[in-house]
């Protein structure tokens, strides 16, 4: 029997099992798992199965990992505020203003207290009055089927806020039919439930499932958890490679963890370094003089929310 070893293309293309040179009238298949070898026909492909299977799991996983750690290296959009287009400090929630009105986060603060309440920055929408009118735009925009007032309705229910009674159900099936059109925040709130059993089961494997998902559309907290679930079961290497991702975002918390595996003797100083040289770049590309001059005077705008 043939050992399953990458099939070249070239002209010794042969089915894995029984060796037939693939012709005109023999057409091989690649494996569509490993695409390490290929078949003359499904026979010979269940034959071979019991030989082939650990090659072939051995090389999706590594498929896997690829794909993983080289994509989601830069932040999503949504992370970007549309009025001074810089990416927005993290945690984002406490450095961006929410507007119901057209779902969009800003993270920049606009208000001129001088002559008080001002129409959104961003669609110039009037501001809402009260909690009640908050709750009705959003309502409005999921049923419009908006995966990002999806999101946020459901956090609402997971907090009680906005005079929204507590329901974590509520919250879930939000988050679960958002993530359906293929939300980042929401593979990463579903993550997040899995993992503390909020509304599902308790489930490691799905929550970093999900956060898998987040992580490689750029989402830096996603990251970052699945760095911690990898740590927690011991494989360092992979759980530095996440951190490193989500730290070169400006995730502060990846820097300090792979500083904490470096104590253990489980990183490299090399590694260390990077993350806070990379971690340090990003947070320079977050400065900005009109951020720093809100956060000083600390303006708050009634009818948004941090």
């Amino acid at each position: 029997m043939m050992k399953c070893l990458p099939v070249m293309d070239d002209d010794d293309k042969v089915c894995a099992n029984c060796g037939k040179h693939g012709s005109d009238t023999v057409k091989l298949k690649r494996c569509t798992a490993c695409r390490l070898v290929k078949y003359c026909g499904v026979d010979c492909q269940k034959a071979h199965r019991k030989q082939h299977k650990k090659a072939c799991n051995q090389r999706v996983a590594e498929l896997k990992d690829e794909q993983l750690y080289s994509q989601g290296l830069e932040r999503p959009e949504g992370d970007f505020c549309p009025i001074c287009t810089l990416p927005i400090p993290f945690p984002i929630d406490k450095h961006s203003l929410f507007h119901p009105c057209c779902m969009t986060r800003i993270g920049c603060n606009v208000a001129d207290t001088k002559t008080g309440i001002k129409p959104c920055p961003f669609c110039r929408a009037p501001l809402c009055d009260t909690d009640a009118e908050m709750v009705q735009l959003i309502q409005a925009r999921v049923l419009k089927k908006d995966t990002t007032a999806m999101t946020q309705l459901g956090q609402k229910y997971l907090y009680g806020r906005l005079g929204l009674q507590k329901d974590v159900q509520k919250a879930v099936e939000l988050w679960k039919e958002a993530a359906e059109f293929g939300s980042i925040d929401a593979f990463y709130l579903l993550g997040n439930a899995h993992h503390l059993g909020d509304g599902v089961e308790k489930d490691a494997k799905k929550a970093a499932q999900f956060w898998s998902k987040a992580a490689m559309q750029g989402h830096a907290e996603g990251r970052h958890n699945l760095g911690i679930s990898e740590e927690i079961k011991g494989n360092y290497d992979n759980a530095v490679k996440n951190y490193l991702i989500s730290a070169k975002m400006g995730y502060k918390a990846s820097v300090q963890a792979i500083q904490r595996i470096l104590m253990k003797g489980m990183a490299k100083i090399e590694q260390y370094m990077e993350a806070v040289k990379g971690y340090q770049d990003a947070a320079e590309e977050m400065k900005s003089h009109d951020r720093d001059k809100a956060r000083e005077v600390k303006i708050v705008v009634a009818g948004m929310e941090t």
